[in-house]
C-alpha cells in the first residue's frame, strides 16, 4: 500500500504462524531417508546518504563440471528411492542434502511423493538435477496444509539456508520509506528504515536511500515541514538554519502557528497520498490570490513551493496515469547471467527502481528464475495490489493467492499483453538489459585488473578474493582492526568485518601487536571452520570464496614481517598471497612502496592501473577501519559525557546541552555554532570539534 498506520499487520515468518496531538502550553518435520535491525529513525538532513550500489554479479553454476559419475547417481537415486515410500502424499517441502548434511535444495510440491519419485527416475533429468541427485545423501520434508503455505515456507527456507542449487536473491535489503510522525503536536518528516512501530504515516517503499532524500529535500522546500529530532525541536530559543534557507516553516519558535503548520502537513500527506495535481491546484490559487492582492512576497513563496512540487515530479520520470499501485518485475538474461529489474510505483507515482542479479545456474529459463525471485522478494516484504512481470512464472496464480493470504486483500499477478501496463513492463525490461550491460563491462574491467595485479605480484592466478587489513587508534585507545574484501565483482561488502582489539597487555600504539590480533583471529577462524567441515570451504552463501587468493597490509616491511610470522605460526597455505603497501615520501599517493616475501621492493608507475587498484583497495581499508573507529569513540564519548572534552566543566556541559538539546546534535555542530554557546569561547569551540572529529574529519 501507498501509505501505513503505525500498526501495520506483520507478515508471519512461516505459514505455521498464520494458526496528532494538541500543541502543548509548550509445522512439522519429518526426516526421511539416511539416518530468525531495531527501527530507525533517519534524519535526512543531518545524516550522510548511505550507499545504494547495484548487487554484484553472482559466480555462476556452470553445469558443465561433471558430477562423480554413474555410481554416485545410482547412489543418490537410492536414497531418494528411501525417501519416496515415507514421503507423503499432501503439499509440503522437502530438502535435499549431502552427506555432512548441508542443504543441496529446497523444492515444494503439490504431492511430495509424486515430486521426490520423478527425481528417482534413471533417466531425464539436465545436467544441473543429476548433479544434485548424486550429491544427495537424504531429504527431509516438512508437510503443509495447503500448496499455498508450502510456497511461502519454500521462499523463507532459501533465503535462510542458500542452497547452492536454487536461484538465490542477493542483496536484499529493507527499503526505505518517508515517515510523517504523529507522536508530537509539530510533525517531523523524515527517513525511516525498519520496523514500523512510530506512531505516524510511512510512505513507500522507496527503491533508493537516494531517491528518498532527493524527495524529502523536495518536500522540505515545498511544504516546510520540520525534519530535526524532538530534542532538538524542543530546545530551540530561536530558528535554525533550516528556517532562514526557507526549509522549515519554524515551528519551534513560533514563526507559525499551529493551525497553519498543521495545514502544511495535511498538504504534504496530500501530496504523497497522490493527490499531487489538487495540492498544485491549491497552491496555485493561493499564488494567484497573493499577486493580486499585491503581496508579491508571499506570491514568490508559493511559487518556490510549486517548483519544488515540479522538481519532484520530474525526477521521478515516468509515472503512470491508470496504475495506482503496483510493483513492476523484468528479467533479463545475457552471458549466463540474469538481471531482475524492479519499479515501484505508489499512488500514481514512480518511486524509484532497482536492479538484482540473483544467483542461478545459467540454464534456467528466465521464467523460473523470476518464478524464484518473486517469491523470496515478498518473503519480507509487503506486496502492493498488482504486480506487472515481463514473463508468465509457472506458480503465478499461486503466488497471487500467498501473497492474498498474507496481506489481506486482493493481490493480483499479472502478464500484461497490452496497453500502459504493457508499456511499463517494456521500460523495465529496457532498464534491465542496460542494467545487466553495466554490470557485464565492469566485470571485464575488473576482470583485467586483476589479472594485472596477479602478473604483477606473480601470482598463480588472478585472484578471487582479496582481503585487506587495516587498524586505527589513537593513542592506543579505542583501538579497531578492520577486513574489507574485493574479487571480480568489485567490494564485496557484505563480506567486511572489524576486530576490536582485545589484549589488556598491548602497548598503546603497537601496531604490529594489533595487526598479529587481527590475523591470528581471522585466520583461526577459518582453519577452525575447515577442520569442522573436514575440508576448506570453497565458498560463503553468496559464492563468495571464504579462503582469501591475496592478502594486502597497509605499512611497510614491518607490518610483513609480522603478517609473515602468523602465517608461519598458523600453517597457512602457501597459495594465500601476502604484500604490504607503504606510502610514499610525505605520504604522496602514486609513490607507494610494495613490500612481498622473498622478493625485493617493487615501486609501480604512477599511472600504472595496477597502482590505482591497490590504492582504491588500501583507501577503501581505511575508510572502513576509520568509520569503525569513530563508531567505536562515539560510544565511549558518550557513556563518559562531555566532561572527557580537556577544559570543559560541568557549566559548559550544561551550556552545551541547553544550547544544542543532545549530545548528538553538539557532535555535528561546526566550528562557529559551537562558539556561539554562551560561556565557549572560540578556542573551547575547535578543541570540542577536534574531539569529536579527529584529523580534521
Amino acid at each position: 500500500m501507498n501509505d501505513k498506520t503505525s500498526d501495520p499487520p506483520q507478515p508471519p515468518r512461516s505459514p505455521s504462524e498464520m494458526d496528532a496531538p494538541a500543541p502543548p502550553s509548550r509445522g512439522r518435520r519429518t526426516a526421511v531417508g539416511d539416518g530468525g535491525e531495531p527501527a530507525q529513525d533517519l534524519d535526512p538532513a543531518l545524516v550522510v546518504a548511505e550507499e545504494e550500489d547495484e548487487g554484484r554479479l553472482p559466480d555462476s553454476v556452470d553445469d558443465a563440471q561433471a558430477f562423480a559419475g554413474e555410481g554416485a547417481l545410482a547412489t543418490g537415486r537410492a536414497a531418494i528411492e528411501r525417501a519416496v515410500k515415507l514421503a507423503p502424499t499432501a503439499p509440503g517441502v522437502y530438502r535435499m542434502l549431502n552427506a555432512a548434511s548441508d542443504v543441496l535444495y529446497v523444492g515444494k510440491a503439490k504431492s511430495v511423493r509424486k515430486r521426490l519419485a520423478s527425481y528417482a527416475r534413471p533417466t531425464g533429468h539436465t545436467a544441473r538435477i543429476a548433479r544434485m541427485i548424486a550429491m544427495t545423501a537424504h531429504v527431509e520434508v516438512v508437510s503443509t496444509a495447503t500448496e499455498t503455505e508450502a510456497l511461502l515456507l519454500e521462499a523463507n527456507l532459501i533465503k535462510q539456508l542458500r542452497p547452492r542449487f536454487n536461484v538465490q536473491l542477493r542483496d536484499d535489503k529493507s527499503f526505505p520509506y518517508i515517515l510523517i510522525t504523529g507522536d508530537h503536536w509539530a510533525p517531523q518528516i523524515l527517513k525511516h528504515r525498519g520496523a514500523q512501530t512510530r506512531p505516524g504515516r510511512y510512505f513507500g517503499p522507496f527503491a533508493s536511500v537516494g531517491a528518498v532524500n532527493r524527495t524529502i529535500t523536495a518536500l522540505q522546500r515545498a511544504f516546510l515541514v520540520r525534519s530535526c529530532t524532538d530534542a532538538f525541536f524542543e530546545s530551540r530559543t530561536r530558528p535554525c538554519l533550516l528556517y532562514q534557507i526557507k526549509r522549515c516553516a519554524g515551528p519551534c519558535t513560533g514563526e507559525i502557528d499551529f493551525p497553519g503548520y498543521t495545514e502544511l502537513v495535511r498538504e504534504a500527506v496530500d501530496f504523497l497520498s497522490g493527490r499531487s495535481r489538487l495540492v498544485k491546484q491549491e497552491l496555485a490559487a493561493e499564488m494567484e490570490k497573493a499577486s493580486a492582492d499585491l503581496a508579491f512576497e508571499r506570491a514568490a513563496v508559493y511559487r518556490d513551493r510549486l517548483a519544488a512540487l515540479s522538481a519532484i515530479q520530474s525526477q521521478q520520470g515516468i509515472n503512470p496515469r491508470t496504475v495506482e499501485e503496483a510493483d513492476v518485475f523484468a528479467i533479463h538474461q545475457e552471458g549466463g547471467y540474469s538481471c531482475v529489474e524492479v519499479f515501484f510505483f505508489r499512488t500514481g507515482q514512480n518511486w524509484g527502481n532497482r536492479a538484482y542479479f540473483p544467483r542461478a545456474d545459467r540454464t534456467l529459463p528466465a521464467d523460473e528464475v523470476l518464478g524464484s525471485f518473486l517469491a523470496q522478494f515478498y518473503d519480507d516484504k509487503p506486496p502492493p495490489r498488482q504486480i506487472l512481470l515481463s514473463h508468465r512464472v509457472e506458480d503465478q496464480d499461486l503466488l497471487a493467492e500467498a501473497l492474498s493470504v498474507k496481506t489481506g486483500f486482493k493481490v493480483e499477478v499479472l502478464t500484461p499483453q497490452r496497453g500502459e501496463k504493457k508499456e511499463l513492463v517494456a521500460h523495465a525490461l529496457t532498464n534491465a538489459r542496460e542494467a545487466l550491460g553495466r554490470k557485464l563491462a565492469d566485470s571485464a574491467t575488473q576482470a583485467r585488473l586483476l589479472q594485472g595485479l596477479a602478473e604483477t605480484l606473480g601470482l598463480p592466478r588472478a585472484p578471487r578474493r582479496i582481503e585487506v587489513y587495516d587498524n586505527s587508534h589513537i593513542q592506543g585507545t579505542n583501538a579497531v582492526g578492520a577486513m574489507i574484501v574485493a574479487g571480480p565483482e568489485g567490494f564485496a561488502k557484505n563480506q567486511y568485518r572489524k576486530f576490536n582489539i582485545r589484549s589488556d597487555g598491548l602497548t598503546p600504539g603497537d601496531d604490529y601487536a594489533m595487526m598479529r590480533e587481527v590475523l591470528q583471529r581471522r585466520f583461526k577462524r577459518l582453519l577452525n571452520a575447515a577442520a569442522e567441515g573436514g575440508n576448506r570451504p570453497p565458498e560463503g552463501d553468496d559464492g563468495v570464496p571464504q579462503w582469501p587468493d591475496l592478502v594486502i597490509i597497509d605499512g611497510g616491511q614491518g607490518q610483513l614481517n609480522a603478517a609473515r610470522a602468523i602465517f608461519t605460526e598458523l600453517s597457512l597455505p602457501e597459495e594465500v598471497g601476502l604484500i604490504a603497501v607503504a606510502k610514499g615520501p610525505d605520504r604522496d599517493a602514486g609513490r607507494e612502496t610494495l613490500f612481498m616475501p622473498h622478493r625485493a621492493s617493487l615501486k609501480l608507475e604512477p599511472r600504472d592501473p595496477v597502482l590505482y587498484f591497490i590504492q582504491r583497495l588500501r583507501d577503501e581499508a581505511h575508510r572502513f577501519v576509520i568509520g569503525s573507529h569513530r563508531k567505536l569513540r562515539r560510544k565511549d564519548i558518550r557513556e563518559a559525557g562531555l566532561q572527557e572534552i580537556p577544559g570543559i566543566g560541568p557549566s559548559r556541559k550544561r551550556a552545551l546541552l541547553h544550547h544544542f538539546g543532545t549530545l548528538k546534535e553538539i557532535e555535528r555542530a561546526s566550528v562557529a555554532d559551537l562558539g556561539k554557546v554562551p560561556g565557549v569561547s572560540a578556542e573551547s569551540a575547535r578543541k570540542i570539534f577536534d574531539f569529536f572529529h579527529p584529523g580534521g574529519g
